[in-house]
């Protein structure tokens, strides 16, 4: 094992000073959406630098003992702009990053952006095209006055600083299921403007404008081909099952809709591997059936009766991922010129 050099030492001190810059500065990152350029120099190239380095610094210190290795969220959430190359969804949704993103624009004809703030509207080709499509049935055939759309990815995928452990390839998206007023929203009512949750206080159950409005948009997203599994409280689950029941509908859609702690103010669509991203690893597909009784309400069931922790017991926090934990190709892709 290689041991670690002065170059290393000076590498990772230097990292520690742009980090400094970034963070205790408080750099703004964003991208002006007019111009597509950073709102600040300075901040881009503090950016740039800090990509580089922590590529070569994480490259070296898989390598050596010594220094550990920089959390990969750190440059990755640091990329203002996605990479020009082609489009590539790399690795698996929660260790994985995202070459070539396309840019979700913050309005759509069916659509509104919500925290724009966050810089997290990057995705595969391919979730931009599901996000037309079902905002466009949604609008459409559905009644619904659009879709507000919430996290993507970042410009580059990969960990993000805050939040999300998924959400790293570009094929995950947080929509939520309160709809969109109608008229556009200003930049601050979409800093501000609170999500509703759709879970009632017990936690077994969904409050009643958990409606067939929502069951009919759901079921139009599930049974979109590019889908591969969609995210809702097991409370909102079992709310779908007892719908579809009572309403004598088929049921076979539910397959997708996975139930999942949180959750209570979206939904989380998933897509599936698209062409032309060989390195990209897709999840097993849901079991057969809908999922409703036994299963969710196994789910219900841990919440009537939680089991007992026991004293002292904590869960120990996994550690951070670093550009050594992605696949290969994540690393020219941080490093990669920025698509103008």
């Amino acid at each position: 094992m290689r041991q670690t050099t002065r170059a290393d030492r000076r590498l990772a001190r230097r990292m520690d000073q742009l980090m400094d810059q970034l963070m205790d500065r408080r750099i703004d990152l964003r991208l002006d959406r007019r111009s597509g350029r950073s709102r600040r120099g300075a901040g881009a190239a503090i950016a740039a630098a800090l990509i580089a380095a922590s590529v070569a610094f994480s490259g070296a210190a898989a390598l050596a003992e010594g220094p550990s290795p920089r959390p990969a969220k750190l440059a990755f959430g640091a990329a203002a702009a996605p990479s020009n190359q082609a489009p590539e969804a790399i690795g698996g949704y929660a260790k994985g990053c995202l070459a070539g993103g396309a840019t979700l624009p913050a309005d759509g004809p069916g659509w509104q952006a919500m925290r724009l703030s966050r810089n997290r509207l990057y995705a595969h080709p391919a979730m931009i095209a599901f996000i037309e499509r079902l905002s466009d049935r949604a609008t459409t055939e559905l009644g619904w006055p659009g879709l507000l759309i919430g996290d993507l990815a970042q410009p580059r995928g990969g960990p993000m600083l805050t939040g999300h452990a998924s959400h790293q390839i570009g094929l995950d998206a947080d929509i939520w299921l309160k709809p969109a007023p109608r008229r556009r929203l200003t930049e601050r009512e979409r800093e501000g403007l609170s999500a509703t949750n759709f879970v009632a206080a017990n936690r077994l159950s969904a409050i009643p404008a958990f409606d067939a409005d929502h069951r009919r948009l759901l079921r139009a997203a599930s049974e979109d081909p590019a889908v591969a599994r969609i995210f809702v409280n097991p409370a909102l689950k079992k709310a779908l099952c007892d719908q579809v029941a009572a309403a004598g509908e088929p049921d076979a859609w539910l397959r997708k809709i996975r139930p999942w702690w949180g959750h209570d103010h979206h939904f989380h669509v998933r897509l599936n591997c698209p062409e032309g991203s060989p390195n990209c690893r897709p999840q097993q597909p849901p079991k057969p059936g809908s999922g409703c009784g036994a299963e969710v309400e196994s789910w219900l069931e841990g919440i009537r009766n939680p089991k007992p922790r026991a004293p002292g017991a904590a869960r120990k926090p996994k550690p951070p991922l670093t550009l050594a934990d992605l696949p290969a190709s994540c690393a020219a892709a941080l490093g990669a010129a920025p698509r103008r």
